[in-house]
């Protein structure tokens, strides 16, 4: 396979531009900054950020509300445009035969985002349709992730036909099947009830050690970032800077049992870890202090 650097900045030629492709992190972000205007005045959402997410990597952002996780989500997806920096993204040509190059990215968000109007088959394989692959050729892709979440014999049914809890799964299920260069992933579960969301937790694990995609993951949930992550970023009140990163994988290796990991006394040691450095994070800025809210 060919490889390549796809730049989503241009400002600052940054240390990680000089890595070789041998060593150079999937995703390097360096100098990261953005500001906002907010009635007229600039609102700094993101300070210094330099970041290095390695090729297969679950890498889990937590912070207070408003310190700019879903920002700095939405400037590597491409849907926020920054203010200064440079994030380089490590592409690997390849993946569904001769299609060539995979997406660069697959978002789920954290509100409802598949289309009403088709069946969960289609919802999940929209990606695939938009690269041009025959609708014998999408199925055939998408027909094992939607075995996969657990929506065999809904193939057919429309999003008024589902839960939540299922709705989300034909997104997990479409990012996944659209085999995207990394995926990122907003609070996916937040609204969902909790006992819902432990299922749909141990699935993610369980998809994601099949097939080891680079994932970024915001969520504010601390048990969530330990369940999931190989490291978890803290971020500090706003403006969103790197606090500390906890090297989860250290203490729980993979493949993860949900259930076990919950279950240890580790986890609540790493849960005590983290919830004191962000303790006072929460404490120094309210959420709702004058600017976008938590993006």
């Amino acid at each position: 396979m060919r490889s390549g650097v796809i730049k989503l900045a241009e400002v600052g030629a940054g240390p990680a531009a000089s890595v070789s492709a041998a060593k150079a992190p999937k995703i390097a972000i360096r100098g990261l900054k953005k500001q906002f205007l907010v009635k007229g005045r600039p609102v700094e959402a993101l300070s210094g950020i330099d970041l290095d997410i390695q090729e297969g990597e679950f890498f889990c952002i937590v912070g207070p509300s408003g310190c700019g996780k879903t920002t700095l989500l939405r400037i590597v997806a491409g849907l926020e445009t920054k203010s200064e920096g440079t994030i380089d993204v490590m592409r690997t040509d390849g993946g569904l035969g001769s299609l060539g190059q995979r997406p660069l990215n697959s978002m789920v968000f954290q509100e409802q985002s598949i289309f009403p109007w088709m069946s969960v088959r289609d919802n999940v394989a929209f990606g695939l349709k938009a690269r041009g692959l025959s609708k014998r050729a999408r199925y055939e892709v998408a027909e094992p992730y939607i075995r996969k979440v657990g929506l065999s014999g809904f193939e057919d049914a429309l999003p008024h036909q589902l839960s939540g809890g299922m709705k989300q799964r034909v997104s997990i299920a479409r990012a996944f099947a659209n085999d995207p260069e990394m995926l990122l992933m907003d609070e996916p579960f937040a609204a969902l009830d909790e006992q819902t969301k432990l299922l749909l937790q141990e699935e993610l694990v369980r998809i994601w050690e099949e097939t080891r995609k680079t994932v970024m993951y915001v969520t504010h949930s601390i048990d969530e970032a330990i369940v999931l992550a190989d490291r978890i970023l803290l971020m500090s009140a706003r403006p969103g800077r790197i606090k500390d990163i906890i090297d989860v994988g250290a203490v729980f290796g993979r493949p993860r049992d949900v259930k076990r990991v919950k279950s240890s006394p580790r986890f609540g040691e790493l849960f005590a870890r983290v919830w004191d450095q962000l303790r006072d994070e929460v404490k120094a800025f309210p959420a709702d202090k004058g600017a976008p809210a938590d993006r």
